[in-house]
């Protein structure tokens, strides 16, 4: 055993690493509490570290957090985040941006029942954890728990109704505008818009959509304008609507769909017409889904909604306010969300 090593099997302390750094305990505790500039050499600092990651060595959050009145837990509510297929990225997001900053995320869905909202936001608030990120599995406008008014809090893919909370979204317009362009910047002039809902994104994707057209000195032809709904489904019967029985040249060449199931949708209906998908008809999807998007036949070029980076971001923005000890500034940070380039896109046949 080398000297200054410890004994047994139980978890190494910061006396065990200040033993085989041969530093005094105080200087171990600047290292890992960030007071260590200006107090300790360089030299000194980096055999701290390399002592620390000899033993397998990890600071004590729990009694460090005491020390500060903090219990380095973050909460997270959700609503139906733990049955979509997108949650396992937002929660990765927020909870390895927790880790590496010494912090665990406590996770508790509520299925989008006020009652077991609130009753999740008291129990977090009994264990004291530092703050809540508020998350939902698709953008809304929510009406937040009032217990969120005793802890930071940051919301992540809604938007507070009273405006009271900071925010991280996807740039839903910016979405929009890129999806249209990857098929004019392909050649294509005649495009359709397929899917929707009542809800934020619809709305913003569309004003994304006509912003991009406008950039070709065109207009979006009210009848290629089709808010039919966001499944298979939906992208079905709005594929046959635009294209059954319509001779090529009186059809779009181009279609972005308002999510990756509606694609699947008007993928099925053009392969039930005889359209070839990308030779006569090039789509391009919204979502980039998890075992979808990537497994259609063509595979489906789409925008990426930023999942992951959602989740990134409000751990970090929640746990930049709790170190300053004030609130989340009351903004809304909108997110890129990024193009995945598949098969589905291609230059329009003469």
């Amino acid at each position: 055993m080398s000297r200054g090593e410890s004994k047994g099997a139980g978890r190494p302390t910061s006396r065990d690493v200040a033993r085989l750094a041969g530093v005094s305990h105080t200087a171990v505790s600047f290292v890992f509490n960030g007071r260590a500039e200006g107090n300790l050499s360089a030299d000194t600092q980096e055999r701290i570290k390399e002592a620390a990651a000899r033993l397998g060595y990890r600071p004590n959050a729990v009694a460090r957090g005491l020390r500060r009145s903090r219990t380095a837990v973050l909460g997270m509510v959700t609503d139906h985040i733990a049955t979509s297929p997108f949650a396992g990225a937002l929660l990765r997001g927020a909870m390895e941006t927790a880790w590496g900053r010494d912090h665990l995320v406590l996770t508790v869905d509520s299925t989008g029942d006020p009652a077991k909202e609130a009753a999740a936001v008291a129990e977090l608030l009994d264990r004291r954890v530092d703050g809540i990120i508020y998350a939902a599995m698709s953008l809304r406008s929510a009406r937040v728990p009032e217990g969120l008014g005793a802890t930071p809090t940051v919301l992540a893919n809604c938007l507070a109704e009273d405006g009271s909370r900071a925010a991280v979204i996807p740039a839903e317009r910016a979405g929009g505008r890129a999806a249209a362009r990857l098929l004019l910047d392909a050649g294509h002039r005649r495009l359709a818009l397929v899917g929707g809902l009542d809800d934020i994104a619809t709305p913003e994707r569309l004003r994304g959509f006509r912003d991009a057209l406008r950039t070709v000195d065109q207009l979006a032809r009210k009848d290629w304008l089709l808010r039919c709904g966001g499944e298979i489904s939906a992208g079905y019967e709005g594929a046959l609507r635009l294209l059954d029985g319509v001779p090529a040249a009186e059809r779009p060449t181009g279609i972005v769909c308002f999510n990756d199931r509606v694609a699947a949708g008007v993928l099925h209906a053009a392969s039930r017409l005889g359209i070839d998908v990308p030779g006569e008809l090039s789509l391009v999807g919204y979502d980039d889904q998890e075992h979808m998007a990537a497994f259609l036949t063509p595979a489906l070029t789409t925008v990426a909604l930023p999942h992951r980076a959602m989740g990134e971001t409000a751990a970090g923005l929640l746990l930049d306010a709790i170190e300053a000890g004030v609130e989340p500034v009351v903004e809304v940070r909108r997110l890129e969300c990024p193009v995945v380039l598949r098969g589905s896109l291609a230059p329009p046949r003469p």
